[in-house]
This record gives C-alpha cells, sequence and structure tokens, in this order.
C-alpha cells in the first residue's frame, strides 16, 4: 500500500458515529449543497446552505454533546461565499477539522479562519473556470445548436456545464476531508498549527477587506468650493485612503453586529438611509 493509500484509508473512521464515505457523497448532493444560492441573504450569503449541507455530519461527531452541536452549526451558518460547486471541498475540510475541535485539539474559531481563507482564492479559480470557460463554451455549443432547430440545444448545455460540477461536489468532499486530515496531523506533528491558524485568519481578514471596498457602492456628493475649485468630500477622502467610506460602514455593522442589533434592521436601516442620502443630495 502506497503512502497516499495509507492516508486515504486512514481518513474514514469506523464507528457508529463515524463520518463515513456515504455520509459525505450524501452531503455533497443534499439540499443544502445543491442549493447554496436558493437560500443566500445578506447577512450570510451562503452561510445558511452551508450549515444545512454539513449538520447531519455535526450531529455525529457531537453525538453527545449538544451543546457542542448547537454551537457548530452557528459556526456553519456564519458567512460564507464561495463558487457553489467548490463549497463541498471546504465542508469536507471544516468536518475534519470539527473532528478535532470535538477533542479538544484545537479552537473552535479556527475552522471558521481557515473557510475565510479559502473563500477568495477558490472562488477565482471556480469562476474562471465554471462560469467563465465552461459556461461560456456550453452555451456557444447549445446555441449553435439551437438555432439550427436542433432540440439537443438545451439538453446538451446542462450536461456540459453541470456534469463536471456534480463530479467536482463529490470529488471534493471527499478530497477535502482527506486533505484535511492529513494536513492537520502533519501541521500539528510539526508544530506549526497556530502559524497556519494565525495565517489563516490573516488572509479571511483580507478577503473581508477586499469584498468591503469592491461591493461598497456608495458615495459622498456633498461639494465645496467654488467655480473651477469645486471639489467632492468623497474625491477628498479617496486621497487619503480609497474605500475609506466603505471601510467606516464596516466597521459601524460590525460594532452593532455585536451588540446584537438584528442583520434585517440593519438592511433596512441601508435601504432607507440610500434613499434619504441621495433625497437629500448627501449621497451618490
Amino acid at each position: 500500500m502506497t503512502s497516499n493509500e495509507t492516508t486515504q484509508a486512514s481518513a474514514y473512521k469506523t464507528g457508529e458515529y463515524a463520518i463515513t464515505k456515504q455520509d459525505l457523497t450524501k452531503a455533497a448532493l443534499s439540499v443544502g449543497a445543491l442549493g447554496m444560492e436558493f437560500s443566500w441573504t445578506y447577512a450570510n450569503q451562503m452561510g445558511l446552505a452551508f450549515g444545512m449541507m454539513v449538520k447531519k455530519m455535526l450531529k455525529k461527531i457531537y453525538h453527545d454533546d449538544p451543546e457542542g452541536y448547537a454551537a457548530a452549526l452557528e459556526r456553519h451558518t456564519a458567512f460564507f461565499n464561495i463558487t457553489v460547486c467548490l463549497a463541498p471541498f471546504v465542508g469536507g475540510i471544516a468536518m475534519s477539522m470539527e473532528e478535532r475541535i470535538a477533542k479538544g485539539e484545537m479552537p473552535p474559531e479556527s475552522v471558521n479562519d481557515i473557510k475565510a481563507a479559502l473563500m477568495g482564492p477558490l472562488s477565482g479559480i471556480g469562476d474562471a473556470v465554471f462560469l467563465t470557460t465552461i459556461r461560456v463554451v456550453a452555451a456557444g455549443i447549445a446555441i449553435s445548436l439551437a438555432s439550427q432547430g436542433n432540440v439537443l440545444g438545451p439538453i446538451i448545455f446542462l450536461l456540459l456545464f453541470n456534469v463536471p460540477q456534480y463530479i467536482l461536489r463529490v470529488w471534493g468532499i471527499h478530497k477535502g476531508y482527506e486533505i484535511g486530515v492529513s494536513l492537520l496531523e502533519t501541521a500539528e506533528q510539526s508544530g506549526i498549527m497556530d502559524k497556519v491558524i494565525k495565517a489563516a485568519g490573516i488572509i479571511g481578514m483580507m478577503v473581508v477587506g477586499s469584498m468591503t471596498c469592491g461591493m461598497f457602492w456608495a458615495s459622498l456628493a456633498v461639494e465645496f468650493g467654488s467655480g473651477e475649485e469645486v471639489t467632492t468630500l468623497q474625491s477628498v477622502l479617496d486621497g487619503i485612503m480609497p474605500g475609506m467610506l466603505g471601510l467606516a460602514f464596516m466597521g459601524l455593522y460590525y460594532f452593532l453586529l455585536k451588540k446584537k442589533v438584528s442583520p434585517m434592521i440593519l438592511i433596512l436601516g441601508t435601504m432607507v438611509l440610500g434613499v434619504v442620502g441621495v433625497y437629500f443630495g448627501i449621497l451618490a
């Protein structure tokens, strides 16, 4: 048996409450995994669906610890966003980590640090491969067939676009679980686990920062000066630090969320603030 086969064999445990290959496959094809964008929310994005995807495996891991299960489920319904077909891969890694967390071998917050660190890089790869390449090629072939009256056009599109995704979902969750176990064991033995967790947290914060800058669409329209010297407050802020306004609002929302303010209140408040700000010429 090769070292790779040994790693794969040791990744799957036996017992009533062990995570099996069947558990992983079912999770990859579950309602949560397939409905990542159907339960999308502004507060957690794909967080609810991710929690649905892994909840049965969490029940096994925390079968004798209801409080631990509740805390784990809350962890895995937190903010999450990724190219949907890659979510099972992250789920596999997360479950291998949860097994360690349940034993007290890892801090609970480490799993979300790893998830946050993987979201950005994997989404960049997944979007480029599936949304920008495979989808476009599949659509081109399907449109060509459909324009000739061939009823196979839409069927070919669905097959070309979805078959690779489903294969990746199933393969990904198994590989993620295997990699998670071997990666964590190696890191633990070498003593670099704390550094890995710290680095993942830093990368995760970088992802949050880039999303804060790239997904905030508002600017201050307040002007001052006269004639050709007129300038806007937004241009002044951009001169100091681009994205400052988005960063300020992110900090405000983070503070309010820590104070247990409902995300729905923040969403509605943001909508009202936007309408009032534009009406009075403060926001553009």
